[in-house]
């Protein structure tokens, strides 16, 4: 048998609603880190499942982010997401010195200030949502209020913002017939950014690429390039993800009657218990952006060699039965330690993570609050879901109460 036809080629494609993808959880069963074969760029690379591993990879200064640049690396999208001077490609010392800038302009007391705008345009959305003939969390609260959220943030104007979610979705496509698209889409956004920040630059104001702009740490300011990637990053992944949260959570509960009647009962779970449906949900494809070992490794009995690519799977690791009590069973009550890896891990946890946390907790809060009698208005069978982009979530999500 050659190697070729010893190495898994891996479509990273299961749709069967939001359950666990059953060629990743046999992986990380049985290998955890294995060697496969991706969609698209040159080689193999290697496939981490399990939490520990996963741990290595993504906080060992020996699996590089920077050495990615250039490369035709295996990945799961036809065009790679990330772009050069990205901070999702930079690597400790120089992603240390952006995160810093980053956290003293994106800062948690700036989060919660919006908490009141956030509340106020969820009860809006919802308004809207009840007087509908056809009431849809996706379509009216989930679709809407995480790119609301971010552009008033940023202070992006509203006739912009279709655009931008465009761009956004055409990027994420993991259709070949797509990439022609998703180039152009990722040009675009950067050109917008580059023009925006710009003009943040020569006139700041209160919002959050402007503090981005001039936001000090001793001498250290981001660069232009920086900043508009920088500000390109904050608008796609801080809208995106939290869209698809949305409608994943919110169809969880509705699909899980005795935990939807938990949170009713007990609504001061509420942060708690999504935390848990953080861990629990399978949110995406596949992966994400790998890493390259910059020397040979001994991992997981195995040994990966400098050059090699390394993909690792967060959706894997929040279901390893080694860290997690009762991995496959959702408990708004869990006492494991661990914590989840939603966020991601080490050096590249997401920045705007606590973004996110105060979005889901109004937007869900107050979605179980206003409709004490929630229920899906079409069996869950027949929801439909999403089978291009890298996310996993329903294209509707029709409620009755």
């Amino acid at each position: 048998m050659t190697a070729a036809e010893t190495v898994p080629t891996c479509p990273f494609r299961h749709d069967d609603a939001l359950e666990p993808d059953p060629f990743m959880a046999r992986m990380r069963a049985e290998a955890p880190v294995a060697r496969v074969r991706m969609p698209y760029g040159e080689g193999d690379c290697w496939l981490v499942t399990g939490y520990r591993e996963v741990q290595v990879v993504t906080s060992d200064r020996r699996f590089s982010r920077a050495a990615l640049v250039g490369r035709d690396f295996p990945r799961i999208t036809p065009a790679p997401i990330a772009q050069s001077g990205s901070i999702n490609l930079m690597d400790p010392p120089a992603l240390n010195r952006v995160r810093k800038l980053v956290i003293r302009a994106f800062t948690t007391p700036r989060v919660e200030a919006l908490r009141p705008w956030t509340q106020r345009t969820v009860d809006a959305l919802l308004d809207t949502m009840a007087a509908a003939d056809s009431p849809d969390v996706a379509a009216h609260l989930a679709e809407e209020l995480p790119l609301m959220t971010i552009c008033q943030l940023m202070d992006i104007p509203e006739r912009d913002r279709p655009q931008l979610r465009a761009w956004a979705m055409s990027m994420m496509s993991m259709s070949a017939a797509d990439r022609t698209a998703a180039v152009a889409a990722k040009a675009g956004l950067r050109g917008y950014f580059d023009e925006l920040t710009r003009e943040r630059r020569r006139n700041p104001g209160e919002d959050l690429v402007s503090s981005l702009a001039t936001a000090r740490v001793g001498e250290e300011m981001l660069g232009e390039a920086e900043l508009a990637v920088l500000a390109m990053l904050l608008v796609v992944t801080g809208h995106d993800t939290t869209t698809y949260d949305i409608s994943n959570v919110a169809y969880t509960l509705l699909t899980h009657p005795e935990h939807l009647a938990q949170l009713r009962e007990r609504p001061q779970l509420l942060p708690q218990a999504l935390e848990e449906l953080l861990r629990f949900i399978p949110f995406r494809q596949g992966v994400g952006i790998p890493r390259v070992a910059l020397a040979d490794v001994e991992l997981g009995g195995v040994r990966i060699k400098a050059g090699d690519t390394v993909h690792v799977s967060y959706l894997t690791a929040n279901r390893d039965g080694l860290v997690y009590d009762r991995p496959d069973t959702l408990d708004f009550e869990r006492q494991d330690p661990a914590g989840h890896m939603a966020f991601g891990y080490g050096s590249h946890h997401c920045l705007g993570s606590h973004l996110a946390r105060m979005v889901l907790q109004v937007a869900i809060g107050t979605l179980l609050k206003r409709f004490p009698t929630l229920r899906l208005a079409v069996p869950a069978e027949e929801i439909q879901w999403n089978t291009v982009s890298i996310w996993r979530y329903p294209l509707a999500l029709p409620v009755a109460w």
